[in-house]
């Protein structure tokens, strides 16, 4: 190697004493001494933080909690603007541009949704469930009433009529769609008392898969201006959402009654409640499955403008029954109770009294209870007598019962009018007791 003129170097071997191992050991401590010291200092470090983040986030939830707690604005969401800022319409009717908490979950901020707003800075601090609004009740398909046109009796032609205008839309659509024509928008029905018309509104509602609006006008009315147009745009507004939907509007003489020169704020906010209604009636989509039904009992009163056909196609009427008709509500409201055989109908009905549905129905009933005190099960035809003789004048004071003891007593108070040679709507006590002899006592007293 070395004639190559390589050199190989030396490689020198220090055999390790225990002195050293010792060294190495102790610098090895220290180090993982130092480790350990710090490790300690960052755990003290990250326990002082702790404690100041726990105290931070208790001061939020508190400030979280004064910011949530009631009472709050209600609000509606129209838009989100990003995930922190949004718009929303408050119960005022102004339109704001607000924060929202950031614990709000964001999936339950759509547009439409009920929102409660904080009093001061009106940020979005809560969703609201949707039955919140108590003025509007939609009843969906397990909810819907239980009334069919069967329980209706009579009104054959009323029952016709409503089917072609609101149910045939409903569920045949594309049979206007073929013939080219549009269904009808709105429904009037209109007629004396207890007739029967919010009765069949809720059976076109039973046999449809729409949803179910109901609202009575006089909820419109509300005590701040603003609120009643408001209300009007919800209902069409959740009508649109659940379409197929039907809005039944009772009483609607209520807001509806012929324009006039308004004197008073109250009279001025009836009017735009009137004048929304028609605008939403005008406004919805024909292809949207939205129909309206009104009722009233007073149609001489109602707007010319909201009877014009486009808003309201169809009107129907719902007249006193005749002959015929007090028969089938006879048979309708007696096919559940328990009659005698000796019970003819027939002589009920041929009587000329202009009754009805609610009133035969009320009869019927009065007839039942009764039967009730007489501790019978089956229905008499003095049952019907009694109650045809009576209970029209005045309320009925008491009867002995079969099953009494030998002495009793009652106390009635009874509106009692001039046939008894009392004065118009005098409350009285009438105090009477007896045995089941027949032979009856009994003492009078005004009621101050």
């Amino acid at each position: 190697m070395e004639e190559l003129g390589l050199v190989t170097p030396k490689v020198t071997v220090t055999k390790e004493t225990p002195h050293h191992r010792e060294a190495d050991l102790y610098q090895k401590m220290k180090t993982l001494e130092s480790k350990l010291d710090f490790f300690n200092i960052q755990e003290e470090y990250i326990k002082y933080e702790y404690k100041n983040l726990k105290r931070e986030l208790l001061h939020a939830q508190e400030e979280v909690k004064r910011i949530r707690s009631v009472p709050l604005l209600i609000g509606q969401l129209l838009e989100m603007v990003d995930s922190n800022t949004g718009i929303v319409q408050s119960t005022s009717g102004s339109t704001l541009c607000v924060r929202i908490l950031s614990t709000i979950d964001r999936e339950l901020l759509k547009p439409s949704a009920s929102v409660a707003l904080q009093r001061h800075s009106n940020a979005l601090v809560d969703t609201l469930p949707p039955e919140s609004d108590s003025s509007i009740h939609l009843l969906g398909a397990d909810e819907k009433p239980s009334e069919s046109y069967s329980d209706i009796g009579g009104g054959d032609i009323q029952k016709q009529e409503m089917r072609e205008a609101v149910e045939l839309p409903l569920t045949h659509h594309n049979l206007y769609k073929q013939i080219g024509i549009d269904p009808p928008r709105g429904v009037l029905l209109y007629g004396p008392p207890g007739t029967g018309k919010t009765m069949l509104a809720k059976a076109v509602a039973h046999h449809t898969s729409a949803a179910f609006i109901r609202v009575v006008g006089s909820e419109f009315v509300q005590k701040y201006l603003g609120e009643g147009p408001r209300l009007v745009r919800d209902v069409f507004r959740l009508a649109r959402e659940n379409s197929p939907a039907i809005i039944f509007i009772d009483e609607i003489d209520a807001i509806a009654t012929k324009r006039f020169d308004a004197q008073t704020g109250a009279d001025r906010e009836v009017q735009r409640i009137l004048m929304e209604l028609l605008n939403q009636m005008d406004g919805f989509d024909v292809s949207v499955n939205v129909k309206v039904i009104m009722a009233t009992n007073r149609q001489d009163t109602l707007d010319p403008a909201l009877l014009r056909p486009g808003r309201l196609d169809r009107k129907i009427e719902f007249p006193l029954p005749d002959r015929r008709q007090k028969r089938l509500i006879f048979q309708v409201i007696t096919s559940k109770m328990n009659l005698s055989d000796e019970v003819d109908l027939e002589d009920y009905v041929s009587r000329p009294d202009k009754l009805s549905g609610a009133e035969i129905q009320s009869i019927c009933q009065e007839a039942g209870m009764h039967a009730i005190r007489k501790n019978r099960y089956v229905i008499l035809p003095k049952d019907f007598e009694k109650d045809g003789s009576e209970s029209v004048i005045y309320t009925d004071v008491g009867s002995c019962y079969e099953s009494c003891e030998d002495n009793y007593g009652y106390t009635y108070k009874a509106s009692l009018v001039s046939e008894l040679d009392f004065p118009n709507g005098a409350l009285l006590d009438i105090v009477y007791s007896g045995s089941c002899n027949g032979s009856f006592n009994y003492s009078f007293s005004q009621i101050h």
